[in-house]
């Protein structure tokens, strides 16, 4: 067997589970709607496809796209705030315990409470955006963090050794080392967008997106399009979580050599 051929084995096993996975979820959540589980309210999946085809792109469409800007928005403006403040922690690392701190009670907070507040204040799509940012925040800030104390000490002793100072280390050897574990917070970042933007539609202020057509669908006690609405956000966490994945590979191909070793 040749290392080529070695190396594709565990990427082929993974993928044949995942499908398997999926079948299996199919199968399951089929015999559930069968069984008439929860009062006969699971449709089937072959109902709620057909309930999706019907309401057609005219409904999934525009609703897809807002959320999508909205998660967009929020994944940018809540990864760029944390990676920052990962490397102001690894230039000036007495602001550590402070952002830590910061940080924890961004996670810790419970961010529906704070949707209404900056709905109030701001108005419009902001809560989507803000919640959305908020969910990025704390896993992309340790990620980072910690990719950035990953770099090789010998690295950062030859730079240092030439006169470089904390920028030089950062830069020319920190943030290259840290750009694995950046990018597997940031896969778990982009899930994560979409959820924040969807809990800030529900919150009210605005007319369009994932989260208004589910309190729609729910309200009008129309099951089906509420499992199909929720698999539409489903597709697009999914859909982030497979771009993030894609710029890795192509921005760090070296995790891909060693992940099949």
């Amino acid at each position: 067997m040749s290392v080529a051929t070695a190396r594709r084995i565990p990427a082929d096993l993974g993928r044949v589970a995942g499908a398997l996975g999926v079948v299996v979820l199919i199968a399951l959540w089929w015999a559930l709607a069968a069984a008439g589980t929860a009062g006969g309210t699971i449709p089937s999946p072959g109902r709620v496809l057909s309930t999706m085809w019907s309401d057609g792109w005219g409904l999934y469409g525009p609703n897809f796209q807002v959320t999508a800007i909205g998660a967009l928005q929020g994944f940018l403006w809540g990864n760029v705030l944390a990676i920052g403040v990962a490397a102001l922690i690894m230039l000036a690392p007495r602001i550590e315990p402070l952002a830590t701190q910061l940080a924890i009670l961004s996670y810790c907070t419970p961010l529906v409470a704070l949707g209404p507040i900056i709905l109030v204040v701001f108005g419009g799509r902001t809560p989507t955006v803000f919640l959305a940012a908020m969910y990025c925040f704390f896993t992309t800030m340790v990620g980072a963090v910690s990719g950035l104390r990953s770099a090789d000490p010998a690295s950062l002793d030859l730079v240092r050794a030439y006169g470089g100072g904390r920028w030089q280390q950062l830069y020319r050897v920190q943030a290259i080392a840290a750009l694995p574990n950046t990018f597997a917070a940031l896969k778990i970042a982009a899930p994560s967008a979409v959820l924040g933007a969807i809990i800030g539609e529900y919150l009210g202020g605005v007319d369009s997106g994932i989260g208004v057509a589910l309190t729609a669908a729910q309200t009008a006690y129309n099951v089906p399009r509420t499992w199909g609405m929720a698999i539409a956000a489903a597709a697009l966490a999914g859909l982030g979580y497979l771009l993030v994945a894609g710029a890795a590979r192509l921005i760090t191909p070296w995790t891909t050599v060693e992940e099949g070793r």
